[in-house]
């Protein structure tokens, strides 16, 4: 049965056997309609059963404890939790991030768009993970990630590798008013995390022309960017986009809102 769910794993974190890591796809689970087929939010409209049997059938393909995932109620904030060894297997708190250096407690969080980070500590083996949409990439959740690693385990910046996940791309991410000007206000420079998209797909730097137009933002580079200001010394950022490829990823703007979710799950080994 494990072996029906296809995971997606990155190079740089692949390199620490103490580190087990992944990223689902839409494929490998029993949901169907909208959700087919390996969804794993439980509030957005799937059979609950299904969810369960989906997240039983990643549990087994990570090798890991279904019973174990440990998790948050995601807010679109920049909150991160602290998961001990009492926290496994729970929904701790609201936050958008989860870090542990507890071995076995598998951290789990859920993605439609929004970008997956994932972060390592190989001189302290400490994990953990993000969820990035747009209000808390302005929020600075990459940056609160960090400095979350450094204030519990005592990580240094210098010595983490971060992984920037699926998430839909500047090719596609159209944004107004609101998310334009949380951007500047948030991010300056906000070139080149601002675009104005061409007729033929091609981005231009020329903001200040197309005030009234389309503007693309680019998750990627912004918390890319933050990860980088924050002193992280390798960040892999895997340039996939999940509304371009939602044949392999669920995604809220190309499936017209009515979609499942995919997973990213990081866990330390003894």
């Amino acid at each position: 049965m494990s072996g029906t769910v296809p995971l997606v794993r990155y190079r740089s974190l692949e390199a620490f056997p103490g580190l087990a890591h992944g990223i689902s796809t839409r494929q490998g689970g029993v949901s169907q309609g909208p959700y087919a087929s390996l969804n794993l939010g439980w509030t957005v409209g799937d059979e609950a059963a299904h969810v369960e049997a989906n997240y039983r059938r990643l549990a087994g393909a990570l090798g890991v404890c279904r019973e174990d995932l440990t998790t948050t109620w995601q807010v679109h904030g920049s909150r991160i939790l602290r998961a001990g060894e009492s926290d496994r297997g729970r929904m701790i708190d609201k936050a958008d991030g989860i870090i542990t250096d507890v071995p076995d407690v598998p951290l789990i969080q859920r993605y439609a768009d929004c970008t997956p980070l994932l972060v390592y500590d190989p001189r302290h083996h400490a994990a953990g993970l993000a969820h990035a949409g747009w209000r808390g990439t302005v929020a600075g959740v990459a940056t609160s990630l960090v400095r979350a690693m450094r204030e519990a385990f005592g990580s240094d910046p210098a010595d983490l590798l971060a992984v920037v996940g699926p998430a839909i791309g500047p090719c596609c991410y159209e944004v107004g008013p609101e998310v334009v000007g949380a951007v500047r206000r948030s991010l300056p420079p906000a070139w080149p995390l601002l675009s104005v998209p061409r007729s033929n797909g091609e981005t231009v730097g020329d903001l200040d022309s197309a005030v009234h137009g389309r503007l693309h933002f680019d998750l990627w580079e912004a918390n890319r960017r933050q990860l980088a200001v924050a002193g992280v010394g390798r960040v892999e950022v895997a340039q996939v986009c999940t509304r371009c490829q939602r044949d392999v990823y669920f995604s809220h703007r190309g499936d017209g809102g009515l979609t499942g979710r995919f997973a990213a799950v990081v866990m330390l080994r003894h």
